[in-house]
């Protein structure tokens, strides 16, 4: 047999090797992705499976303003602990301040959450979305003012942009008329001033609740009657 024939055969049976391992790996896939007597069609990837639940989206958006770690001195040591500060909006008008502390960050943060969440305020604002006039607020040593402008935006700086951005306000000027640089006292002098124009935050109720307390109600109605 020649050497031309001998590669030929060599290179056939490469080929055949090599397909019969796809065609069982192929085989190998398709049994793990169908389990036997099951009628659903296999596995794609990391797709998603059937019936697999949605993630709601968050009630409100977030963002750490703050977060610094603090000191106790004790009589057996020094402890060590996260403070946090945290800002939570809607962008429908509602804002929270709110501040947390712990060992550990996660928790620190979970605190300062439901925190803002006690403190939530929902802001009246105009038919354009800005405050309906100036406002001026001092809280420790910052004080700040904010005042409506006609479709020049957001113009303002610091923790007072944050708040008004997560609150869904536009068209207003801020001013700090102090040199105080500490986020969280600016955050509360933002949020004192915005609150001369808001009323406490009322959470809305979900479309399932209202209906099965519109079904109690009937039914009470219905035994009043017989």
């Amino acid at each position: 047999m020649s050497e031309e024939n001998k590669t030929q055969n060599a290179a056939e049976n490469t080929n055949e090797f090599v397909q019969t391992h796809k065609d069982a790996r192929a085989a190998m896939t398709k049994r793990r992705n169908v389990r036997p007597g099951s009628t659903r069609k296999p596995m794609r990837g990391r797709g998603k499976r059937d019936g697999a639940r949605e993630r709601k989206a968050p009630e409100f958006e977030q963002k750490i303003l703050n977060i610094r770690r603090v000191t106790r001195v004790v009589a057996g040591g020094r402890r060590f602990s996260f403070s946090v500060a945290m800002l939570l909006g809607d962008k429908k008008g509602s804002i929270g301040v709110g501040m947390g502390k712990a060992t550990d960050t996660s928790l620190a943060i979970s605190k300062a959450i439901s925190d803002a969440k006690k403190n939530m305020i929902t802001i009246k604002t105009n038919k354009n979305g800005s405050v309906p006039h100036l406002l001026d607020a001092k809280y420790a040593s910052a004080r700040v003012m904010l005042m409506p402008n006609k479709s020049k935006g957001l113009v303002a700086g610091s923790a007072i942009r944050d708040i008004l951005l997560l609150a869904g306000i536009k068209d207003v000027t801020s001013k700090i008329h102090s040199r105080s640089k500490n986020k969280v006292n600016i955050a509360r002098a933002t949020v004192k001033a915005l609150a001369e124009v808001s009323s406490p935050y009322k959470k809305k109720a979900s479309p399932e609740k209202t209906a099965k307390d519109g079904d109690v109600s009937n039914e009470e109605e219905s035994s009043k009657k017989e």
